[in-house]
């Protein structure tokens, strides 16, 4: 089971650890997404629940999960009765309640039957992939909800009294311009969410939306998704949302406790096909495919692949990566200490090189933060800290 007392884990002063929950229906594939999806069946579902009781079953961390985070895939897709089942086994093997619990749902798959199981099961956090309130722009995207979905969709979970909502957007969309950007960014804070994320659009491999840009249908333009970035730090942040990742904003109090502990290197199970995990000084990933997952499982076996350790050089490298594109950066003291394995004269170097190039400031003496123009080449910055730790070997 993954639970101990909470009196017990405080007086040892565990740290926090997450559970993902990779629910891998969808009722259609969007041209962006590369996740694992399939097309939901009721023998499948019932399949898949069988599947994550006994992955949580073998998945032994005795201790509590602090946060829970249902991504997919769409898990709103799940029927009433289904959400009551997965959750039950779920909250069954978190040693209590979860201080957040967050279930992502797709406009078109939000009801109040559905929302009134998700609220007995305790969850605290929607977040509603919106992505754009354009018609032609959610048509760009594949995405198959309409305006009047969102809008309805919004109004019943704050109906439902959720304690944190957020909404998705995505900018840089093929045949968007700026105007569209502002608007569904001014629509967005019409609608007062707790949080809103905004996404540069990517292209990935083995999607529909990559076969078109590498058929030269549509093109990236580097140079207008900056304009998008800092027009959304700039509308958002005097709409009062506070930046504290590249792509998150919150008002007080509705920072995403899982993600921020994900990107602070803290550790996380993750259930399901192809969720990954970060636990006991492993990293590793399920497989994607729902029936060799199921096989893997009735051999009384979880199916890591990608297995990877985590040392400390590894560790410390993506504690900088992620830690510097969110707003209060690291603090390379803490750091060093919790990693002293890594080179981190190399990395005070490094760092000494970004403050030069106003890309970095030093917050305090001993807190390292990216400036405004640092964020926005927060990739190129993580490429260095990468080419920096390898030069280590």
């Amino acid at each position: 089971m993954l639970e101990l007392a909470p009196a017990q884990a405080k007086a040892r002063r565990i740290p926090a650890l997450g559970l993902y929950v990779h629910v891998p229906f969808c009722a259609a594939a969007c041209d962006y997404c590369a996740f694992y999806q399939i097309t939901p069946t009721a023998a499948g579902v019932a399949r898949f629940l069988a599947g994550i009781a006994r992955e949580a079953e073998l998945a032994t961390a005795n201790r509590p999960v602090d946060t829970v985070f249902w991504g997919g895939g769409t898990p709103g897709l799940l029927a009433p009765r289904a959400l009551r089942a997965l959750g039950e086994g779920v909250r069954g093997h978190c040693g209590g309640q979860p201080r957040e619990w967050t279930v992502e749902m797709a406009p078109a798959s939000v009801t109040p039957e559905r929302l009134a199981a998700l609220r007995a099961l305790g969850v605290t956090r929607v977040s509603l992939g919106v992505q754009s309130f354009q018609p032609a722009l959610l048509a760009a995207l594949g995405r198959r909800h309409t305006v009047r979905q969102v809008r309805q969709a919004y109004a019943a979970v704050r109906a439902a009294g959720f304690a944190s909502v957020n909404l998705d957007l995505i900018f840089a969309i093929p045949g968007q311009e700026l105007a569209a950007w502002r608007a569904d960014l001014d629509e967005a804070v019409r609608l007062e969410p707790d949080h809103l994320s905004t996404y540069c659009l990517t292209f990935e491999e083995d999607t529909a939306l990559f076969a078109r840009l590498a058929a030269g249908r549509v093109r990236r333009d580097v140079a207008a998704e900056i304009a998008y970035y800092t027009e959304a730090w700039e509308r958002l942040g005097a709409a009062g949302y506070a930046q504290y990742e590249v792509s998150n904003f919150a008002r007080p109090g509705h920072r995403c406790a899982h993600n921020v502990n994900t990107w602070r290197m803290q550790e996380w199970i993750g259930l399901g096909p192809s969720a990954a995990s970060q636990f006991g000084g492993w990293r590793s990933r399920n497989v994607p495919d729902l029936d060799r997952w199921l096989a893997e499982l009735a051999a009384g076996r979880r199916s890591g692949l990608e297995r990877v350790e985590l040392t400390p050089r590894l560790l410390a490298e993506d504690s900088l990566i992620f830690g510097l594109r969110m707003n209060d950066g690291v603090d390379l003291p803490a750091l060093r200490e919790r990693f002293p394995g890594a080179p981190w004269e190399r990395v005070e170097s490094l760092a000494g090189r970004l403050v030069e190039e106003g890309l970095a400031e030093r917050a305090a003496e001993s807190s390292l933060r990216l400036t405004l123009r640092g964020r926005l080449v927060a990739d190129a910055v993580g490429a260095q800290i990468m080419e920096a730790m390898a030069e280590s070997n």
